[in-house]
């Protein structure tokens, strides 16, 4: 009997190495009596410093729950271990077979937008539910040979209107809001999401507003964030001018929800099928000649 027929049911574990580990905790895809697949994240505590791994996972728990999205991981049930305090927990989830957008490759930039949408569609399900994710990058989107998207690691989620108590975010793609302790809201996965799809088009981070010495100071990158056209010709000026609208510094520049999103990248799309027309006549016109 395995720990996790002894901690959640009966669950066999289907391989000995994990699907993946995060900062003290690991997941491993396992299945029930009925060959129902899942995957279950394992949380361990070791010293009082550690309880935000622990704090983590129990609200990617509770969110998850409240949201029902199929951009979104589910999770099913979560068991928690310890005498006086917690100091382990098991999650059962949804198990995601896919690869992450900074795995996967692109068909082409219709492919590009159509994921995008997928994504702000999911995005847009965690507003409409009360509720910023504020930690989306590549390595938290996932996405499988299907284009079936899965937006995961909600550990950082909060209310909308949060204030957070210390700076959580990822460097290369944390909104100015974040480092400044203000607001977390719907904007902030705008400027995440943003910064998502500036570094899958072009391979460039936005210039990090993460302060060196000052870290409750966000200050504008002293770099210039250059065009995502300029680095990149083949992306439509459509969805270039998106991902630099949604970097916009102050919230209120950018697009102000998902559904906003989920229709610029539509014009972009548009723009596609205007230029593959435009291109095949041109080179129907060529070989006429």
């Amino acid at each position: 009997m395995n720990r996790f027929e002894k901690i959640l049911g009966k669950y066999e574990v289907l391989n000995a190495q994990p699907l993946g580990s995060g900062a003290h905790s690991t997941i491993y895809a396992v299945k029930d009596k009925n060959n129902h697949v899942y995957a279950i994240k394992h949380v361990v505590r070791t010293s009082p410093e550690q309880q935000r791994f622990i704090d983590q996972v129990e609200i990617e728990h509770q969110i998850a729950q409240k949201i029902d999205h199929p951009a979104i991981r589910k999770s099913f049930k979560i068991i928690r271990k310890g005498l006086l305090k917690t100091n382990e927990v098991y999650v059962l989830m949804e198990l995601v077979d896919g690869m992450t957008l900074e795995q996967y490759e692109f068909a082409d930039m219709l492919d590009f937008c159509q994921v995008m949408q997928k994504v702000a569609d999911g995005l847009g399900a965690f507003h409409a539910a009360g509720f910023v994710h504020a930690d989306i990058k590549p390595n938290n989107i996932m996405v499988d040979d299907k284009q079936v998207v899965k937006i995961i690691d909600l550990g950082q989620s909060c209310p909308l209107g949060t204030v957070k108590l210390r700076i959580q975010g990822t460097p290369d793609y944390i909104a100015p809001e974040q480092v400044r302790r203000k607001q977390i809201t719907a904007e902030t996965d705008v400027y995440n999401l943003g910064a998502t799809m500036y570094f899958l088009l072009t391979k460039q981070h936005v210039p990090s507003i993460m302060p060196s010495t000052e870290p409750t100071v966000a200050k504008k990158p002293s770099k210039e964030c250059k065009p995502v056209k300029d680095l990149n010709p083949d992306v439509p000026l459509a969805l270039s001018s998106l991902v630099m609208n949604c970097i916009e510094y102050q919230p209120s520049d950018r697009p102000q929800s998902m559904n906003q999103v989920h229709q610029r990248l539509s014009m972009a799309i548009t723009q596609l099928g205007r230029s593959d027309s435009t291109d095949g006549k041109a080179q129907s016109t060529s070989a006429d000649r």
